[in-house]
């Protein structure tokens, strides 16, 4: 593997901070100033999915991307973490505690997305607004073309060959792996940043592995149910083109927000802040300086 200084996540992001929760130690970087804005990603990225969106934010808003404890953090939870998707949502909030943050804005993408659903809707106390960019919702949680994931979790031994097989960047670009969350090929050096952790460090794999084993559209249907009491401005920002998370998706979550909008992203397919940043960026910051509508209207 190449280094990955090139990514330069200090100037893009800011330098790493760590803080200590219940449920272990959560690395995060922050920049700018001004209303505040917290990103979670899926499993198999980290923070660095959001380097090319920040820049672009940080002159007007307070932003922060923690590595989530999702196979591409450096620090390894701690035993008996709960690393269930509920026990995910409840480490989010934990952190918006820990740090004293209020009226966040959560902004989500693929399975971390699905923790966003949760998180408003188990421990919606310090949120105020919730975008959504193409993600788990309702029954594909996980989608269909990654339940490999899900078998390979099972066997004993399962994930160390899996991921192994990720040293190989040709297998990295393959439809079943970041080949089709993208439209352009995702940089050598941010591919190896992902998956290099989880490569290495046997206490990764397991935090990975035990999130997947415990991966189920309970949560996302659960969350559904109760997101008609989530009277909250939503923005659903997705990838007409995207190939495992459905338009028709958020038109449907959009039905059941009480106070939602769908914006389409062109020329995008899952990781919408990898193939049009400056798109998502102004989508983000024109939403949140809107006036929140009344909750009665």
């Amino acid at each position: 593997m190449t280094r990955t200084d090139s990514l330069d996540l200090d100037t893009t992001l800011g330098p790493p901070n760590d803080v200590r929760l219940p449920g272990g130690t959560v690395r995060y970087r922050e920049r700018g100033t001004g209303p505040t804005l917290l990103f979670v990603h899926g499993l198999l990225v980290n923070g660095a999915l959001w380097r090319k969106v920040v820049p672009e934010l940080a002159p007007d808003f307070r932003c922060i991307a923690p590595d989530w404890p999702l196979g591409s953090h450096a620090v390894a939870l701690g035993d008996g973490a709960d690393r269930t998707p509920g026990g995910m949502a409840k480490l989010i909030a934990d952190f918006m505690a820990a740090l004293d943050l209020e009226d966040v804005t959560l902004v989500g993408n693929d399975s971390g997305g699905a923790l966003c659903q949760i998180v408003v809707t188990r421990h919606p106390e310090r949120i105020g607004r919730l975008v959504l960019t193409p993600c788990d919702a309702f029954d594909n949680f996980p989608p269909r073309m990654f339940g490999y994931l899900g078998l390979a979790a099972k066997v004993p031994g399962g994930m160390a060959l899996l991921v192994q097989s990720m040293r190989l960047r040709a297998n990295r670009r393959t439809p079943i792996a970041f080949g089709w969350l993208t439209k352009r090929r995702l940089p050598n050096e941010v591919s190896d940043h992902y998956v290099e952790p989880v490569i290495r460090d046997r206490r990764i794999r397991e935090d990975a592995r035990a999130f997947i084993l415990g991966t189920d559209s309970a949560y996302t249907l659960e969350a559904a149910e109760k997101l008609r009491d989530f009277d909250h401005p939503v923005l659903l920002a997705w990838a007409p083109e995207d190939r495992f998370f459905p338009l028709a998706h958020a038109e449907r979550l959009a039905e059941l927000l009480p106070d939602a909008r769908v914006e389409r992203i062109e020329d995008s397919r899952t990781f919408v802040s990898e193939d049009q940043p400056a798109r998502l960026a102004e989508l983000i910051a024109g939403f949140v300086r809107e006036p929140a509508r009344a909750a009665s209207s």
